[in-house]
């Protein structure tokens, strides 16, 4: 599955509302870290497909979700169950490391 580009009007129902939980990534495109962890996001969806859905919040251009939500740090990936912030990771790191980190997220 495709990571899915969220912003305020598709937030509710793609993150929300889900069925299954979303690990949402808030980034912006002047963040090294973030840069880093793109390709790195991307390639871990595919290892989740019907398990976890991914997503993508550019604070720039949807800021207010951001601040909604209390993002001070960026990367900040937030993972939401039952469409509720269960779990919050902040901080770029290696792939195995990150794939690590969603395992422990989800209860694995």
């Amino acid at each position: 599955m495709a990571v899915i580009e969220l912003t305020k009007d598709n937030f509710e129902a793609e993150v929300l509302k889900s069925e299954v939980p979303v690990l949402v990534d808030f980034f912006a495109s002047w963040c090294g870290p973030c840069q880093m962890m793109g390709p790195i996001f991307d390639e871990v969806s595919a290892d989740y497909e019907g398990k976890l859905k991914f997503g993508k919040v550019s604070t720039e251009s949807d800021g207010e979700l951001a601040q909604k939500y209390g993002i001070q740090s960026i990367p900040c990936f937030v993972l939401f169950k039952g469409g509720e912030e269960t779990e919050r990771v902040v901080g770029g790191s290696a792939k195995d490391v990150f794939k690590t980190k969603i395992d422990s997220l989800l209860g694995k």
